[in-house]
């Protein structure tokens, strides 16, 4: 693997500001994660997280950047802009507190109405840079695109994936950049093959590999249709040690044959992706959908645990961000 780049997380002087409940928060946030980031190698983590009131936002450090996602309730349109009272508040807490120029501040609003897609590029700066995460490095962008490149609140997942992938060939399918697959890959997987539809994804998930150093031979990165993709690995009768599976709720990408819905096409799916296991192998099957019902009595040769609280990072207040199933399975079918 290439060198762990010079690992710097900033100091901060210690006080409280009377007139700002959000500097508070963020610094006493800061010096908690700071510890824990130091120990793990990390210096990508959440630092605020919608914990006051009239702040709704989430706040991310990224060595030395910060990306700041403003959750909008607006019914218009034309409000979905952070308020600039907000904005300056949150700038004054991040420059008094890391001293931080306003450019290395980026902003995302999220809404629940506005539509957006994973895929959904939102500039073309192509402004790239590395972090680490557990001594790991991926490559992120804060600008072009909705979503930066790894997903922060899968940090404990990943951890997961990767103990059980060492010493196993292991099948990442909505790969987005490949972050499961690198640090399994990192840590002693002999084989792992990643699948996303997007080219965006696939020649970043790629990469991911060469950054660590982590030859594409024995890591493929695939770009097809999940769904196709397990039909065809079921036709060569491959088999796999581990399947992580986090899809969308929703993709009406025009590069899919039909509209994929996780609660309609979940069974589908794991059933299909069950005969991909070897017995006692493990799925890690995740989703953001707050509303999603899993019925387990479906897949009555499998051992199904529900660890999604082992996998809520600790810089993360939200302990249902997403949830996450450990499926083991135990016999044929």
């Amino acid at each position: 693997m290439n060198p762990t780049p010079p690992f710097i997380l900033p100091t901060i002087v210690d006080g409280e500001d009377k007139s700002s409940l959000l500097t508070n928060r963020i610094r006493k946030n800061y010096r908690h994660i700071r510890k824990w980031a130091k120990r793990t190698q990390t210096n990508c983590f959440r630092i605020y997280d919608k914990e006051i009131h009239q702040y709704p936002l989430a706040i991310d450090f990224y060595d030395g950047r910060f990306c700041v996602h403003y959750f909008s309730k607006a019914a218009n349109d034309n409000d979905y802009d952070p308020p600039k009272e907000l904005k300056e508040a949150t700038i004054h807490a991040l420059k008094t507190i890391f001293n931080v120029e306003e450019e290395l501040i980026f902003w995302r609003t999220r809404s629940k109405r506005k539509e957006t897609r994973q895929y959904e590029r939102q500039g073309n700066a192509k402004e790239f840079f590395s972090i680490v995460e557990f001594g790991v490095q991926f490559k992120v962008n804060l600008i072009d695109y909705l979503d930066t490149g790894l997903f922060l609140d899968h940090r404990e997942t990943r951890k997961m994936v990767t103990q059980a992938s060492i010493n196993k060939k292991l099948l990442n399918l909505f790969a987005y950049t490949c972050s499961f697959s690198v640090h399994a890959a990192a840590s002693g997987a002999i084989f792992t093959k990643s699948v996303d539809m997007s080219n965006t994804y696939t020649e970043w998930g790629k990469d991911n590999f060469r950054l660590n150093s982590l030859s594409l031979q024995n890591n493929e990165v695939i770009r097809a249709d999940c769904l196709k993709f397990l039909d065809d690995e079921i036709k060569k009768n491959l088999q796999y040690d581990v399947i992580v599976i986090d899809p969308p709720t929703i993709s009406r990408s025009k590069k899919m044959d039909q509209l994929f819905d996780i609660q309609v096409d979940y069974v589908s799916m794991l059933s299909k992706a069950l005969k991909l296991l070897q017995k006692d192998g493990v799925i890690f099957f995740s989703t953001n959908f707050r509303k999603f019902v899993f019925n387990q009595t479906l897949f009555p040769f499998c051992l199904i645990q529900d660890v999604s609280h082992k996998t809520i990072p600790i810089d993360f207040h939200d302990s249902k961000i997403h949830r996450c199933w450990k499926i083991i399975k135990k016999a044929d079918f």
